[in-house]
């Protein structure tokens, strides 16, 4: 019985902020080098360097620079990349990889000032910009904050606060504390937003209400998608632990997966090319919901 107790509680604290797999999993948390770009790499057309970075807090913020060889047609901006709650960089590591290969250079990074009792949301938006700045001479330019579930509410934070940004991107973003609806109140730059079915892992869709009525708001609303599909890769445990508004073949959830880091990727060369409202990419299946400021879109893929 206490054996099945302490699975509840675990369970429990992972949904507190979207699904989760804690540092202390294996294959969760993985520390970079010691030294900003020890190790290099070349991966599929883009040099890859890993570094790291003190938070203000005093933690070490562990990061990854995906730079593309061939820059943008467009002024390539920096995007910073965050994580979902109690995850880690590497749950990103696909999409930074596809908007990588679009032209421009990306960061993920762990977010080290998360714990199982506090989100610390506002912490982490501070830790991306700190990330951003701590590039800037690297890369230079403008820069957009992008982020799957809490990782887009510490994205929309950091995007509040930093002039230099062009705008958020949010993957099934989920609100606490109600820090998100302040963020928006002076948030000055565009909004764009991917959304899946209201569940348990996220906040049952508590987000949505960010995006209306703002005239720089976009949301892009994917009934079929479940709180994972925004993750890329994804894992059993998330899987385990979030529901699945449409449960199907992998052949089919993978062409979902796929259709959802487009949408994604299209979504950061918008800001990047200042023509945020020509987002999103058209389909066969979307229809627009509502106007109201802002235009928010169902669709299918």
């Amino acid at each position: 019985m206490s054996r099945r107790i302490a699975m509840w509680v675990c369970a429990g604290l992972l949904l507190l902020a979207g699904c989760s797999r804690p540092p202390w999993v294996p294959g969760g948390l993985e520390l970079a080098p010691a030294s900003v770009s020890e190790l290099g790499a070349e991966v599929d057309g883009m040099n890859l360097e890993h570094g790291v970075l003190r938070s203000a807090t005093g933690c070490t913020l562990a990061y990854r620079l995906y730079r593309p060889e061939a820059a943008a047609r467009s002024a390539p901006a920096l995007v910073v990349l965050g994580h979902g709650f109690l995850r880690s960089q590497a749950r990103m590591r696909g999409l930074a990889e596809a908007i990588a290969a679009a032209g421009q250079p990306v960061a993920t990074l762990d977010l080290c000032n998360m714990r199982p009792w506090a989100g610390r949301h506002q912490q982490n938006g501070l830790d991306m910009i700190a990330l951003a700045r701590h590039l800037q001479t690297e890369i230079g330019g403008k820069r957009i904050y992008a982020g799957f579930s809490a990782g887009g509410l510490a994205a929309l934070v950091a995007a509040r606060h930093d002039r230099q940004a062009l705008g958020v991107v949010t993957l099934d973003l989920v609100d606490a504390q109600g820090i998100g609806q302040r963020a928006m109140r002076q948030l000055e730059r565009p909004l764009l937003g991917l959304a899946g079915a209201p569940t348990n892992c996220n906040a049952q869709g508590n987000a949505e209400a960010l995006f209306a009525g703002r005239e720089q708001a976009r949301l892009l609303r994917i009934p079929q998608a479940g709180h994972c599909d925004f993750e890329a890769p994804t894992d059993a445990l998330c899987e385990w632990l979030c529901a699945d508004p449409a449960p199907g073949a992998a052949a089919q959830k993978a062409r979902l997966r796929a259709w959802v880091t487009r949408q994604a990727v299209a979504a950061i060369t918008a800001l990047a090319a200042g023509r945020a409202a020509e987002w999103p990419l058209p389909s066969e299946h979307g229809t627009v919901a509502h106007h109201g400021g802002n235009t928010s879109r169902s669709g299918g893929f």
